[in-house]
């Protein structure tokens, strides 16, 4: 069995590469506020954003293998990654703390919305394979980090973004 089974292309390269790309964005605004975090909690907060940041590269091979064992191809050139992800460009440059967690936790919340339809759809389609990786996986790690996020948001002034 070559494990492409199932062909759902509005579940492979539709919402599963969704979640791929905006996965990729997420890792890279991780690394991006990683770099670029300044103040009094910015030893703490660099290895926060970098843990994350490390835990998203797990979500993103992970979803990808799936796609890949579904028959589809992974979404992975940088072009269509930005082409395809619904979470909003960043400026250029560094942004105060609050703004960049804000920007962090409107990713996961992208992120978390994509997971939860596609785990309904792959739900209804009987694909326990991919309902289990992204209830496992996919959606708790990005619950859990949201919730790191905006507990280190709680005592500081909110921005716009």
């Amino acid at each position: 069995m070559t494990g492409t089974w199932r062909t759902d292309p509005f579940l492979t390269d539709g919402l599963l590469n969704r979640i791929l790309a905006d996965s990729t964005i997420l890792y890279n605004l991780y690394k991006k506020h990683h770099r670029l975090v300044r103040g009094p909690l910015s030893h703490q907060l660099h290895l926060l954003l970098d843990k994350h940041a490390e835990e998203q590269l797990k979500v993103i091979d992970l979803v990808g293998e799936r796609v890949h064992r579904l028959g589809g191809v992974a979404v992975a050139d940088p072009r269509q990654v930005a082409e395809m992800t619904m979470v909003p460009r960043p400026p250029d440059g560094a942004e105060d703390v609050p703004a960049m967690l804000c920007r962090l936790l409107e990713a996961h919340e992208i992120v978390i919305g994509a997971v939860r339809e596609a785990i309904e759809r792959s739900a209804a389609d009987r694909d326990d394979g991919t309902a289990g990786l992204l209830m496992g996986e996919v959606l708790r790690t990005n619950e859990l980090q949201a919730w790191f996020v905006a507990e280190h948001l709680a005592a500081a002034p909110v921005v716009g973004v």
